[in-house]
């Protein structure tokens, strides 16, 4: 099984979370679109689903395929959210952001009552920070201010567009930074302190966030639960 059928998998597997009707949070990332992809389906086939998108780009696809959404500024009721994750711990924490949708993915996460996040058996690590960066997005105003303070917890790298023509930005315009750091002994006080330097507008930790993970490998679909 490769990649891409894994991911499927676990997209597919997800479908079991839903309610029978209500309101579903719709991640982001490339495992999250495909699980959008069967939500559409679902909503063809008369299913009353009802959307909150963590993205622009999720935004868009949903609307391709007539999942109907509720309006951004919310308050919402989510029943669950279904998202990616660029990285789980044994303690079923998390590292996102590879696609600079963190803050938005979080703010949608914690307004839900269920969060099951969806990944490939190659997401897994024993500890945060072992195999992926960990993206914050912050202000443009005072960048290198607020770089330099991070500098105290690793080494931070703004993301640039592989096509060289200029930084990555989120969805509200910020700026996305990577912080390089060793694996990550308690991401509950990194988060803490990362949230507290002025400038940092979010942080890609999601500690102790998610309710089930489903990970695709060559064994099927595994059920993790803290």
């Amino acid at each position: 099984m490769n990649q891409d059928e894994a991911k499927r998998l676990a997209a597919v597997a997800a479908l079991a979370e839903l309610p029978e009707e209500g309101i579903v949070g719709l991640g982001s990332g490339s495992t999250a679109k495909l699980f959008i992809d069967e939500v559409g389906a679902l909503v063809r086939a008369g299913r009353k689903i009802v959307g909150v998108p963590t993205s622009e780009g999720s935004r868009k696809q949903a609307e391709s395929l007539g999942i109907p959404l509720l309006p951004d500024v919310g308050p919402w009721a989510i029943d669950v959210t279904v998202d990616g994750a660029d990285e789980v711990s044994d303690a079923l924490d998390l590292i996102k952001g590879g696609g600079a949708a963190h803050t938005r993915e979080k703010i949608v996460n914690y307004a839900s009552k269920r969060n099951v996040i969806v990944v490939d058996a190659s997401k897994l690590s024993k500890r945060l920070g072992e195999s992926w960066p960990l993206p914050l997005e912050i202000l443009r105003f005072a960048q290198h201010n607020t770089e330099k303070t991070l500098g105290k917890y690793g080494q931070p790298r703004q993301r640039m567009k592989n096509d060289g023509s200029g930084p990555v930005l989120s969805d509200a315009g910020n700026l996305i930074v990577d912080l390089v750091c060793d694996p990550i002994a308690d991401p509950a006080a990194l988060d803490h302190a990362l949230r507290q330097i002025p400038g940092v507008v979010e942080t890609g930790l999601f500690v102790q966030r998610a309710d089930l993970v489903l990970v695709a490998g060559e064994d099927g679909v595994r059920r993790l639960t803290r």
